[in-house]
């Protein structure tokens, strides 16, 4: 009987992981007092996985996190996960625009209905977006989104020395 009551404890919670806000509900919002939340939430798991990794970990840096909010809305206005802007900035335009006086080394981008735990994990799973993540000359983090009315996010993370 006991094997029974594990499947199903495992189908339960199998399930309660798929019904997320993934596929398009819209159901994970975020609200403006998550933030501080959120990316020291991130923070902490990107460090987790350095650490492991034999990496020094990395610190949020205002800046970039300034450059994240900034791709993330314009992201939206142009309805397309891309790294330019709308008014053709790269990456390193937007960075140097926001103040950051270091070296910009990455940047990730989602659109997606998933949380910033989901979205991470994506990265992760991927070689080249887990490269900037696991850059060993990466020191500083910027980490930011924008979310739409319909529950879209568009999540963009930085990386930098």
């Amino acid at each position: 009987m006991k094997p029974i009551i594990a499947l199903f404890a495992a189908l339960a919670m199998l399930l309660a992981a798929c019904g997320g806000p993934t596929g398009g509900s819209g159901s994970y919002r975020i609200s403006a007092g998550d933030t501080t939340r959120i990316q020291y939430r991130t923070l902490d798991s990107i460090n987790s996985a350095r650490i492991a990794a034999g990496l020094p970990t990395l610190q949020l840096n205002a800046e970039l996190n300034s450059a994240a909010l900034t791709h993330s809305r314009d992201m939206s206005a142009q309805n397309r996960p891309w790294h330019f802007g709308s008014d053709g900035s790269s990456p390193l335009d937007r960075v140097a625009r926001a103040g950051f006086m270091g070296r910009m080394l990455g940047e990730n981008i989602s659109e997606t209905y998933e949380s910033e735990v989901e979205t991470l994990a994506a990265w992760m799973s991927q070689a080249d977006t887990r490269n900037v993540i696991m850059d060993p000359d990466a020191r500083q983090l910027g980490f930011s989104w924008y979310q739409e009315r319909n529950g879209k996010i568009w999540w963009t993370l930085i990386t930098g020395t």
